[in-house]
């Protein structure tokens, strides 16, 4: 269940923000929709948005999968995130922030900049 939680955030946020952050940059910059540079700015930009909404995700989903198999410390994912709240504080769902965007930048980067162009190749317009 947390894997599934985790990937909907990730792919919604990296969706969302993408189409968000495209429309900032070209309304900013005056850069075409289908500009490549338009494009990886808008990327990147997404990348960042994806860590700070999955970081929480990740942690939960991390703490539960490295949990002893005969000493469960949590119940389920929602528990994982009380406890973790409330004995490290709420900080700690981003602990590993760097990381995980230096992982996420340069892949999201990638997919969203090959998916555009690919949308070209194929006579469709820019999203």
């Amino acid at each position: 269940d947390s894997n599934i939680m985790r990937a909907m955030v990730l792919n919604g946020t990296k969706m969302a923000c993408y189409d968000q952050m495209k429309g900032l940059v070209v309304s900013t910059t005056g850069f075409a929709k289908s500009s490549l540079v338009t494009q990886f700015l808008s990327a990147a930009s997404a990348g960042f948005f994806m860590t700070c909404t999955v970081s929480p995700f990740d942690m939960i989903r991390t703490r539960l999968m490295n949990q002893p198999a005969d000493a469960k410390i949590y119940n389920n994912a929602l528990d994982c995130l009380v406890k973790i709240v409330k004995n490290e504080g709420p900080l700690t769902l981003w602990r590993g922030f760097i990381p995980i965007w230096s992982r996420f930048a340069p892949t999201t980067t990638i997919q969203l900049v090959i998916f555009e162009q690919l949308r070209g190749m194929m006579g469709m317009k820019s999203l």
